[in-house]
């Protein structure tokens, strides 16, 4: 019973791929990058646990060094996109983009600031997630 399952799924599985290899390798990849970008963009809206300081009459807790920053004004998470493209040798590209000027900043912290890391993380935190989805599309073994 568990072979001919196998076997059906595996027979399925072929005929999807060379039916529009290019369509399900965009699809799938498309799939990925959001995960990736949704979890970017949900970390930095969590309550931070650092110094909280008072500007005008809004009051902010920061996120402690290597947590991912917490969100004041919104701006971060809106400026976090994605694209997906198929380069010229046909390969299919997703790219989670931080458009905010203070992005790198964050991510990898400067002379005067330790980094609040979130579009790393994001990724590693969905790698396994995307390898599986990646496997059972038979685009990787």
């Amino acid at each position: 019973m568990i072979s001919k399952n196998v076997e059906k799924f595996k027979k399925n599985l072929e005929k999807r791929l060379i039916s529009n290899p290019n369509s399900n390798s965009l699809n799938l990849v498309d799939r990925a990058t959001r995960i990736v970008q949704n979890t970017a963009q949900e970390s930095i809206k969590k309550k931070g646990t650092g110094r909280t300081y008072t500007r005008g009459d809004i009051s902010h807790t920061a996120s402690a060094s290597g947590q991912p920053p917490a969100t004041d004004t919104g701006f971060l998470g809106q400026n976090i996109t994605m694209k997906v493209s198929v380069e010229s040798n046909g390969s299919v590209v997703g790219q989670i983009i931080s458009a905010a000027p203070y992005s790198k900043a964050l991510e990898f912290g400067t002379t005067q600031m330790d980094a609040r890391p979130f579009m790393q993380p994001a990724l590693e935190k969905n790698k396994r997630k995307i390898l599986t989805m990646f496997k059972k599309e038979g685009m990787v073994k």
